[in-house]
């Protein structure tokens, strides 16, 4: 038995072994990130939760007998679907889906069992209340009244705070963080930066805030918080504590890019601009593996391209992306000797429509705070040396001939070896 947050008991059983001989559904659950987008801009919104939802769906009658489970007081099996079946949430996904197949993106949205109800108007929204209440009633399925709030302007869906101006961190997932005492094992520290991993989106240069509590977690330092740790904690309370509001673009926009790197991490924040001014949509950030580290400043931000594009692959897929960046990345990026990995990665970034415009004056403190401190001293090299060739040359002779090879490498990393006989006496040097 398992205490809930409401003071109640969740009764769980142990389904590993069944769960392991249950084939995998497929049914995709919906992207978070997209449905929480979808709720910005909505004046009135009503936030419903399904009473036990999953206890709300039959068991078909040939699987009940495979939930068993021993009790003191004899053998019971569930005839509902239980918490913990593998497939519990897919089924009830699917369900949901079918169920309000005619309302889901027009004016309503459903995560398995929260569902929120949305509209510009009051009028409007009280209609869309009532065809969402007669579809519950005419499927039977119940809402819990203690979790239910109607005809807000604001409220928590998905774990964030939504609304008309836009998507707030969640106070809960704030207070956390700011009452979690500083970390004593490995054990405290994977939680703090499981719970940092859930407000990635709103964090400006996540990786390298936290790069300490991941050092910690390395095989020669493991679980040993350090005096640069408890800094970093401190610093990650007070930017919490201001942490920004996040805007939802409109279709058709074109979205700004910035990208920086570090020592430690490579980072992105994705911009809409509206009357001149830029606003924060998403902010990522990707830890450097051991042999990422290694690589050149421009393969860096090449990196850190490649990894928003997946992250945010929706946004690249829906609108123009203009990158915004002083260093030549469309050079090594479509240079025809590209080879190894910038060019899968070039590759991979052609299906989206990316355009690259020199970086000038920062328009906002917000994203200054994301622009300072990314430059390395590496970059202005990296800037003098991009266009530059290397040339080596060795020469043999013999009794019956003579020659010279050449080794011409390029700022890519690409060599040319060539072989010449030369027609006239000459010595190795």
């Amino acid at each position: 038995m398992v205490r809930k947050a409401n003071g109640k008991w969740r009764m769980c059983v142990d389904f590993r072994t069944l769960n392991q001989a249950c084939p995998k559904d497929t049914y995709p659950l919906p992207r978070i990130d997209t449905m929480v987008d979808r709720t910005f801009g909505y004046e009135v919104m009503s936030f419903l939760d399904a009473f036990s939802g999953y206890h709300q769906s039959w068991m078909a009658k040939k699987d009940e007998e495979k939930t068993a489970f021993i009790t003191d007081y004899g053998t019971y099996c569930y005839n509902i679907m239980s918490f913990g079946l593998k497939n519990a949430g897919a089924t009830y996904q699917r369900m949901i889906d079918a169920i309000f197949k005619g309302q889901r993106g027009r004016n309503l949205e459903a995560y398995v069992d929260d569902i929120l109800v949305k509209r510009k108007t009051l009028t409007e929204h009280l209609s869309d209340l009532r065809e969402t209440l007669d579809t519950l009633r005419r499927y039977n399925l119940k809402l819990n009244p203690a979790k239910c709030t109607f005809g807000m302007a604001s409220g928590k869906f998905l774990g964030y705070l939504v609304s008309a101006r836009g998507i707030e961190v969640n106070p809960d997932k704030i207070s956390a963080i700011l009452n979690m005492p500083s970390p004593k094992t490995a054990k405290d520290i994977q939680k703090l930066a499981g719970r940092i991993n859930s407000l990635g989106r709103f964090i400006s240069k996540a990786g390298d805030r936290c790069s300490p509590f991941f050092r910690c977690l390395r095989n020669n330092k493991k679980g040993e918080w350090t005096d640069e740790c408890e800094s970093a904690f401190t610093k990650l309370k007070k930017y919490l504590t201001l942490a920004p509001l996040l805007v939802v673009p409109k279709e058709g926009t074109v979205l700004s890019l910035y990208l920086g790197v570090s020592d430690t991490a490579v980072l992105a924040v994705l911009l809409d601009s509206e009357k001149g001014v830029q606003h924060p949509i998403f902010y990522t950030s990707h830890m450097l593996l051991d042999t990422e580290s290694g690589y050149p400043t421009l393969e860096k931000l090449a990196l850190a391209l490649l990894t928003t594009a997946r992250k945010l692959r929706p946004y690249f897929q829906s609108h123009i992306i203009q990158v915004i960046i002083d260093q030549p990345l469309l050079k090594i990026l479509c240079t025809p000797e590209i080879s190894g990995r910038l060019l899968k990665w070039s590759i991979e970034l052609g299906e989206y429509d990316i355009k690259f415009v020199p970086r000038t004056a920062i328009k906002a403190q917000a994203l200054a705070d994301f622009v300072a401190e990314l430059s390395t001293s590496e970059l202005p090299l990296a800037r003098s040396l991009a266009n530059l060739w290397s040339l080596h040359v060795d020469s043999a002779s013999g009794s019956q001939s003579q020659g010279a090879g050449i080794l011409l490498t390029s700022p890519m990393g690409t060599t040319l070896h060539q072989a010449i006989t030369l027609q006239f006496k000459a010595i190795n040097n």
